[in-house]
């Protein structure tokens, strides 16, 4: 019940997404499951700082990574906050709990000479079907915008005079991200095949359509495009959406962009988020000095 109140509060007040949601309820429907099967007649009341360091321990033990205890800590950390707020508990037993330290992963990137071959390539089939596909990869990597921000994206999100796209962002933020003439002429095309299809054969004001059902395209077709054609020009181990957006992030920054506007496009809050972009284009520069200078090695 107070679970379900909390997530409630996280979508209506806090304007959560979806899947941060989904995250949480997940989160804490694991460590109610965790207290009870312990049969100590516990319950959120009664939990102290012992029991959820040994819930730690015990999902390290069990191969999860500090980052995902780390997420899991933190719903939490939130949900005990709340309950604090509101007076249904008089301790919060977590908020000076510290997460396992991360291992720290700089972020894969599609280095642009395989972007370049897929996008100039012929990879994608000349139909309705391939050309939406191609504009997938092009939309993700021209701008940056997140997966949920892609499938969210609708015509109306869609300047073409301006060049430019509304995103809606995390916690409902909205932003302008710019786009170039490649993209402009794929969406322009796009579009116009689109309208050339019977009425009801489109039932979305969607940007990108599942052309079986009509309706908008979801998370997990567009998550397979883009690992199948990834496959095609890259072995990097993770092919997925947001490769796409480090590699945009990355490409700008190698091709001088300012680091406080590749913030902006992106949507970071923070500016500590950008950074560890500029940490990725020097591994990459000192892996070119050591494969090119004649003394590196």
């Amino acid at each position: 019940m107070w679970v379900d109140s909390f997530l409630t509060y996280l979508q209506s007040e806090c304007s959560r997404s979806d899947l941060t949601i989904a995250t949480y309820r997940t989160s804490l429907l694991e460590f109610e499951q965790y207290i009870a099967e312990k049969g100590e007649g516990l319950d959120w009341t009664t939990v102290d700082r012992d029991v959820v360091r040994n819930w730690m321990v015990d999902m390290m033990a069990g191969g999860n990574t500090p980052r995902t205890v780390c997420k899991k800590l933190s719903a939490l950390k939130s949900f005990y906050r709340f309950l604090l707020q509101r007076g249904k508990v008089s301790v919060d037993p977590v908020s000076s709990l510290q997460g396992p330290k991360k291992e720290k992963t700089l972020p894969q990137f599609v280095r642009e000479g395989e972007m370049d071959r897929l996008l100039d390539g012929n990879f994608f089939p000349d139909t309705l079907e391939g050309q939406r596909d191609r504009l997938i990869l092009l939309l993700l990597y021209s701008t940056g915008i997140r997966l949920s921000e892609l499938c969210g994206l609708d015509w109306d999100d869609v300047e073409m005079g301006q060049r430019q796209l509304k995103v809606l962002g995390k916690r409902n933020k909205q932003r302008i991200v710019p786009f170039g003439n490649e993209l402009y002429e794929a969406l322009a095309n796009y579009k116009a095949k689109l309208e050339q299809l019977p009425g009801e054969q489109v039932q979305t004001k969607a940007v990108l359509v599942n052309l079986k059902t009509g309706k908008r395209l979801s998370r997990e077709n567009v998550y397979k495009t883009v690992r199948h054609y990834l496959t095609c020009v890259t072995t990097l181990k993770k092919r997925s959406p947001h490769v796409l957006r480090h590699s945009f992030a990355t490409a700008m920054l190698n091709n001088g962009a300012d680091l406080e506007a590749v913030k902006d496009l992106l949507g970071h809050t923070n500016i500590a988020t950008t950074e560890i972009y500029t940490h990725t284009t020097f591994e990459e520069l000192k892996k070119m000095y050591n494969q090119a200078h004649p003394r590196a090695k």
